[in-house]
């Protein structure tokens, strides 16, 4: 029989299961705070803000300092490297800052995705070499999970066995890099919503990108109690004609997720991919009430999901910081509800029902 040796110590996969457990506990999510320079800019180019250090800096600290209410809704952060080292007004880092809440820093620790050669307009996302280092240091600095995403695109000849061959085996050396140096990996293989593709056709693809993740995973040894999984709900692509309820959303995801994913993992924390706010706390909540076997906690990692209406309200203004952190607390409150299956919408927020689809999206 095989063998392989076992580099994670009992203790070892005690701290990281302990982790993974503490960010997708009953009803609380994570938000996605990691954000590039690149795509605040975009983020800030909407409400006429200068894309500065400085007013990253204040725009983040605007979410950290929120009513401490938002740690009943919000379990975790990702923050990019450069959120990562800024502190608050009063001279505390973020990373503790959120500490302080109860709250757990995370740390996004891919450097983007690339053209993935000899394929139709495919990528694979860079950032393995000094991997191992970098995790060292941001556990030292505080840092208690990562995120690494790569991208699918659903087309004529898309994806392809070497993309999704390519990405599940990078998706697995970050991970157990990641719990070498003591950082709970959330896998992220999204499947974009870039397509006029069908349901069906959605939910076939999101099952074989699965397959090939959970393989790879299991290549590699990766230590499924000490992870998450950040996938795509399902759902047809954005120009298909024909729209599906919650509820067909619901079963394509379950059905999906249950013929990919094994048990052993700890919680499965959505991406939003573009959905409306209101679409992707209804959508949460579908999921959460489907009746099928689910024996994952199943909650949000939301980026723009949980900041479009924030980023509405505040407009760069510091006398509108209180207004973009009540934005901020409801639609963190409405997610919680949706984690538990128990939101009955009613939640209007700034920018609730806007499309927040952007194609081709990058971080």
């Amino acid at each position: 029989m095989p063998s392989y040796a076992e580099y994670l110590s009992a203790e070892k996969q005690k701290e990281l299961r302990d982790i993974a457990n503490a960010i997708a506990a009953p009803g609380k999510g994570i938000l996605a705070a990691d954000e590039s320079t690149g795509t605040c800019a975009k983020r800030f180019q909407g409400i006429n803000v200068e894309n500065t250090e400085e007013n990253r800096r204040l725009y983040r600290q605007l979410l950290f300092t929120a009513d401490a209410e938002v740690s009943n809704y919000i379990s975790g952060v990702i923050l990019f490297h450069e959120t990562f080292y800024q502190k608050a007004d009063c001279g505390t880092p973020f990373p503790q800052v959120l500490q302080k809440r109860g709250i757990i820093p995370g740390i996004k620790v891919d450097k983007g995705v690339v053209p993935l050669a000899g394929s139709h307009d495919e990528c694979t996302t860079q950032g393995l070499d000094g991997l191992s280092e970098r995790c060292a240091q941001y556990k030292k600095d505080g840092a208690q999970f990562a995120k690494w995403r790569c991208v699918l695109k659903i087309g004529p000849n898309t994806p392809s066995y070497q993309a999704m061959l390519e990405n599940a085996n990078v998706l697995a050396r970050y991970a157990s890099i990641c719990q070498q140096n003591g950082l709970v990996p959330i896998v992220e293989p999204e499947v974009l919503q870039d397509g006029d593709h069908d349901l069906a056709t959605a939910q076939k693809v999101t099952e074989q990108v699965l397959a090939f993740t959970y393989k790879a995973l299991a290549d590699h040894h990766v230590y499924l109690e000490g992870t998450l999984l950040k996938p795509n709900m399902v759902t047809c692509g954005q120009a298909c004609p024909v729209r599906n309820t919650p509820q067909q959303v619901a079963e394509a995801t379950v059905t999906a997720l249950s013929r990919g994913v094994p048990p052993a993992v700890v919680g499965i924390t959505f991406l939003s991919g573009g959905q409306s706010e209101e679409d992707a706390t209804v959508h949460l909540d579908a999921i959460n009430k489907f009746p099928g076997r689910k024996p994952w906690a199943l909650t949000f990692s939301y980026g723009r999901a949980l900041q479009a209406s924030v980023l509405a309200a505040w407009g760069g203004k510091k006398e509108n910081v209180k207004a973009g952190q009540d934005e901020l607390l409801k639609r963190a409150r409405a997610n919680s509800l949706a984690a538990l299956g128990k939101y009955e919408g009613g939640m209007g927020s700034a920018a609730g029902q806007s499309s927040l689809f952007v194609k081709n999206h990058q971080y």
